[in-house]
């Protein structure tokens, strides 16, 4: 809770619950945390869920609202390491939400990356309403 708080997501309520026990609610950026959680849960199916739990998941397709070279993501999500990065592609490449594909024309070539299907709708839900700094 106190990460929540830190976030701004979520208040004490005031004049409400027991010291020991206080109650808390959604503050305005809470609750459009939530509205955009809702449309991510709306258009992904339960077996997903797993994936949509992942650290970079949702960063990495926020990113891929168009397509992107490794560097290119990497700059938008400067915390991410290069391995995350990688591994996050990789595990939604299996799950056909991200689509790699290899720029030939590149010296040396390089690998372009693309959300599609879930991974697409995702990245347009989020994508306006979200930057990661």
């Amino acid at each position: 809770m106190d990460h929540l708080i830190t976030m701004g997501l979520v208040e004490r309520n005031p004049g409400h619950g027991h010291p020991l026990r206080p109650e808390f609610r959604l503050t305005p950026l809470g609750i459009a945390a939530a509205e955009i959680a809702s449309k991510i849960q709306n258009v992904s199916a339960d077996e997903d869920q797993d994936l949509l739990r992942r650290s970079w998941t949702l960063p990495v397709l926020t990113s891929l609202h168009s397509s992107s070279h490794f560097n290119d993501i990497k700059r938008k999500l400067p915390r991410i390491t290069d391995r995350a990065l990688s591994q996050s592609l990789k595990s939604m490449e299996v799950r056909s939400w991200v689509r790699r594909s290899v720029d030939e024309t590149a010296r040396p070539p390089k690998s372009i990356y693309e959300a599609v299907n879930t991974g697409a709708v995702i990245s347009k839900v989020m994508a306006p309403e979200i930057r990661f700094l």
